[in-house]
């Protein structure tokens, strides 16, 4: 009997079994047959996230290991080892970890373990966002982005896909050496009867004449932006690869527009430097075609289209913000993007820690092109700082400037549209926005580099606040020696009010020159007075006027400057000249008929030199010479 209690004792424990792999047992669960069944672990199957597309290996590449490139949903590019893109391109939402293992293993050469894998995708490939966390039910990742100063804002797809793949299919036979070679001979002959023979600022001239023709020319600019986005879609398909959306957004504030052609890195370099030289070679069949329309129409608007059509295509080989001319830098080095390198680049200049890690990471490139991105970092990181500090003491001469110009413009674009001129009004709106393009540019680059100045001052002192509090007290003296230098005059004073190059785009604004400024050299002849030559004060009349009986017979003349002389006096003083004309039978002379002084004199009475005529000469022999006031 008690060896059968025990036995049931331990048969109706409700504690948990004891052993490996042991589960908690109820009374009730035995006694209701309603047992737990015990099975193997359900394995991990890991999924990439949504959109993600492998490209492959960057072919060309400037490190001394292959990269590969992959492109998230979010349009975010990664750049993946070997090992990495091996892992991530065995993942297909049905394997599970042992046999993305072997599978790796076998196209590595090494054994690679399920655990190997867990850690590779838990540490390398989720935080990339490339995989997508163990748990989660949708695809839908949330992957930290480079917010890059001057990336591209706002993307807006204007073509698709499958509609851009047609348009480079179209026009991918004019990257053929051939008609490459035709195209060229074509634009030097064009330039050289341009410039040379004809004259190619003529048509611009007859242009700005007209603000129709103005608005023409402004649609033929934009339709050469989007020609130049084909240009580099047909490129992408010439070589091998697949080009994506044609779209727009803001690079820093200005409208721009961008070809997707990430697929490009999986060719080799030529053809990727074909695709960023496709945009300006297909300006220059744009130039090409505008010359045919003009030998047909005889329109110079379309001359003047291929004019400002070299400009673009210079602008496009500035390899100092992320134009064609950056790209095509970067493709040269094998390096997809320079900017990335700034930091690393300058770190490896500075002992220590810092400076030893940056310096392997420099190391991963190859020789060639360390050399090429060392040469633009040391060269555009200057020229930044330079920029920064120029635009920094001009500060107040460009908000005053343009404030003032953005005044007029506004009033005499809505005089325009008031008075019913519409198409002037018309270029004074593109006028505007011309002008507005910049100023929001300014505060927007303001605004953003001084965010990420503070947060990376924060971050670079957190935790030592000596050297926070150092560092504050070096921005506070900084700012108040800027300020005071904006305060007290001694930066630049805003620009004198100049009439506009193009009067077309500022309708209402006058076209004169500002008026010249007087001289305020003395008077040659104020060092010898005449005896009988009277100083008259500011703001009164001769004295001999009164006392010669003589002077009632001619006009009356007040006390009041000539409205010729209204300007302000050199001297600085307020109201007018510190001289006014005396009052007699000769009419009053102003500032301007005296030479040598910057103020009207005070002519003898003509009881004393009846013959003496107001001149702008020198007085003549005899008569009493000026009097400087």
């Amino acid at each position: 009997m008690t060896l059968l209690g025990d036995n049931a004792a331990a048969l109706y424990d409700t504690g948990p079994v004891p052993g490996p792999g042991g589960i908690p047992v109820t009374y009730e669960q035995v006694a209701t047959g309603d047992l737990p069944v015990v099975g193997p672990e359900k394995p991990l199957v890991p999924r990439l996230s949504a959109g993600l597309q492998l490209h492959g290996e960057y072919q060309g590449s400037g490190f001394t290991e292959p990269r590969y490139i992959a492109r998230r949903g979010d349009g975010q590019v990664v750049q993946l080892t070997r090992l990495l893109h091996l892992v991530a391109s065995s993942i297909d939402g049905g394997r599970d970890l042992e046999t993305i293992a072997h599978r790796v293993s076998a196209r590595f050469g090494r054994e690679v373990s399920a655990d190997n894998i867990r850690y590779l995708i838990e540490n390398k490939l989720e935080p990339l966002g490339v995989t997508v966390p163990e748990g989660q039910e949708d695809d839908q990742v949330f992957a930290p982005r480079s917010d890059l100063l001057l990336a591209l804002k706002g993307h807006r797809v204007l073509f698709d896909e499958r509609r851009v793949a047609k348009i480079a299919g179209a026009f991918a036979w004019l990257h053929r050496p051939l008609v490459v070679a035709a195209v060229l001979a074509g634009v030097a002959v064009l330039d050289v009867w341009l410039f040379v023979f004809f004259g190619a600022i003529t048509p611009v001239l007859q242009v700005l004449d007209q603000p129709v023709l103005l608005l023409v020319v402004f649609v033929l600019t934009v339709a050469s932006l989007v020609f130049h986005e084909f240009g580099h879609a047909s490129a992408c398909r010439y070589g091998g690869a697949r080009p994506g959306c044609i779209g727009c957004g803001l690079f820093l504030i200005w409208p721009s527009m961008y070809t997707d052609v990430t697929d490009v890195y999986r060719i080799g370099r030529g053809g990727r430097l074909r695709t960023d030289l496709g945009g300006v070679y297909f300006n220059v069949v744009f130039m090409l075609a505008m010359a045919g329309a003009y030998a047909l129409s005889g329109q110079a608007f379309f001359l003047a289209a291929v004019y400002l059509g070299h400009f673009e295509i210079l602008e496009q080989l500035m390899p100092a913000v992320r134009l064609d001319g950056y790209y095509i830098l970067g493709d040269l080095a094998g390096v997809p993007d320079l900017y990335g390198k700034i930091k690393p680049i300058l770190l490896g200049l500075v002992p220590g820690a810092a400076g030893r890690r940056a310096r392997a990471e420099v190391a991963a490139l190859k020789k060639s092109a360390r050399a090429i991105v060392a040469t633009w970092v040391l060269t555009m990181v200057p020229l930044i700082i330079g920029e920064l500090g120029y635009a920094l003491w001009n500060l107040p001469r460009i908000t005053t400037t343009m404030i003032r110009s953005l005044a007029e413009q506004l009033l005499g674009t809505g005089g325009a549209f008031a008075h019913g001129q519409i198409a002037a009004g018309l270029m004074g709106v593109v006028g505007c926005v011309m002008l507005l393009c910049p100023m929001a540019g300014v505060v927007y680059l303001s605004v953003k580099l001084g965010g990420r100045l503070w947060r990376g001052g924060a971050k670079a002192t957190a935790g030592r606040p000596r050297l926070r509090l150092a560092l504050c007290a070096l921005v506070l003296i900084g700012l108040g020696g800027l300020s005071y230098a904006w305060v007290s005059g001694l930066t630049p004073r805003p620009l004198p009010k100049q009439p506009p190059i193009a009067p077309i785009l500022q309708p209402g604004v006058s076209t004169s020159p500002p008026p010249a400024r007087r001289a305020t050299l003395p008077d040659r002849h104020s060092a010898t007075p005449s005896a009988t030559a009277t100083t008259v004060p500011s703001g009164t009349a001769s004295p001999n006027a009164s006392a010669d009986p003589s002077a009632a017979a001619g006009p009356s003349t007040s006390a009041s400057p000539h409205p010729s002389d209204s300007k302000a006096s050199p001297r600085g003083t307020a109201g007018g000249p510190s001289g006014s004309p005396a009052a007699s039978g000769q009419p009053p002379t102003s500032a301007s008929a005296v030479p040598g002084s910057g103020t009207p004199s005070a002519p003898s009475s003509p009881a004393d030199s009846p013959s003496a005529p107001v001149s702008s000469s020198a007085p003549p022999a005899g008569s009493p010479s000026p009097t400087a006031s």
